[in-house]
């Protein structure tokens, strides 16, 4: 697969990447073995760029990919987070940016991966109002020069932010959702990653399976499902976005693709620094997903896409009033 930078930190990753939270928590119920059967099976497609946290699952999710890490550690890129704390089987959670909490957090993830050195370490959430950015980032970078880190990234926050935080110590990425239906980035925060040379990682590039299609009601998803009391999935809100899926349908058509594959072609086709990260758990969406690298888009194509789900244009916030209050920061 083509190959895109992560800033620039000298590391490359596939155009596509593997986001693996979803095999430990919050879409229901996971099997580990098919999850790492799909591991293997997007690393034979060419899958080389790994995202997984801490907080999924609590550890389960770190532990899971240490083990397809094993024989092939050399050959991927691997992403972990810190900075969200949560108590053992519980969604409450705190976020901690404090020195001594990134420090430990390193650490353990180390341990759980089963690896040296953390390719691409993020703080997960920042909570600037309890520690200074120059602290939380000091540490990271204090985590760089010590060899357990090779390079820093940071999610969710505003342009002010981010250069607050790469002139500390330079920032090889910024993880944000990013999406047709997600365009926030691009009210500022796409411009600084360019302005800075910092790579953009999208996740729920799929708008958290909605573009794929396939959701046009949550009374049938699992137990645990994240989905069942996101805003943006309620009745009243679903049925209003389900309105502008046929656009997508129609060039999914005339291009011989499924919805999915146009969304993130889309997605690729917003800059060689853009990086998405669906996430999966079967090894067939691995294909569908990895096919949407090869589709060229028409400008006739994208800008009509891009029409037909302007910024702002969702119905329902992406998060809780809650979990909004982490995001652009």
């Amino acid at each position: 697969m083509h190959l895109r930078s992560l800033g620039r930190s000298g590391l490359s990753v596939s155009a596509l990447g593997l986001g693996c939270m979803g095999m430990s928590e919050f879409y229901g119920p996971s099997d580990d073995e098919e999850s790492l059967a799909t591991l293997v099976h997007a690393f034979e497609r060419g899958v080389t760029f790994y995202d997984t946290a801490d907080t999924y699952g609590h550890g389960h999710n770190e532990t899971l990919l240490g083990r397809f890490l094993q024989s092939r550690r050399e050959s991927v890129v691997v992403a972990t987070k810190c900075g969200i704390f949560r108590e053992k089987n519980s969604y409450a959670r705190a976020v901690i940016n404090t020195p001594e909490y990134i420090r430990s957090c390193c650490d353990a993830s180390l341990q759980r991966l089963g690896v040296d050195v953390i390719d691409l370490f993020y703080i997960h959430r920042m909570n600037l109002m309890e520690t200074p950015l120059e602290d939380s980032i000091g540490a990271l970078a204090d985590l760089v020069k010590s060899g357990k880190v090779r390079a820093i990234g940071l999610c969710e926050l505003s342009p002010g932010t981010l250069r607050k935080a790469h002139a500390i110590h330079p920032i090889a990425a910024l993880q944000s959702e990013y999406s047709l239906w997600t365009r926030d980035p691009e009210q500022g925060v796409l411009e600084a990653c360019r302005e800075l040379g910092v790579a953009f990682v999208a996740y729920s590039p799929l708008g958290r399976g909605f573009l794929t299609g396939t959701i046009t009601e949550t009374q049938g998803l699992a137990p645990g499902d994240f989905r069942a009391h996101a805003p943006r999935f309620n009745d009243e809100n679903l049925n209003k976005n389900l309105e502008r899926l046929a656009l997508v349908r129609a060039i999914a058509d005339a291009h011989s693709a499924t919805p999915g594959q146009i969304a993130l072609a889309w997605l690729l086709a917003q800059g060689e620094d853009v990086i998405p990260i669906p996430g999966t758990r079967k090894q067939t969406r691995i294909d569908e997903n990895v096919g949407a690298a090869d589709i060229q888009l028409s400008s006739e194509d994208l800008a009509n896409l891009s029409a037909a789900f302007p910024a702002g244009g969702t119905a329902g916030d992406r998060y809780t009033a809650e979990g909004m209050k982490g995001v652009n920061v």
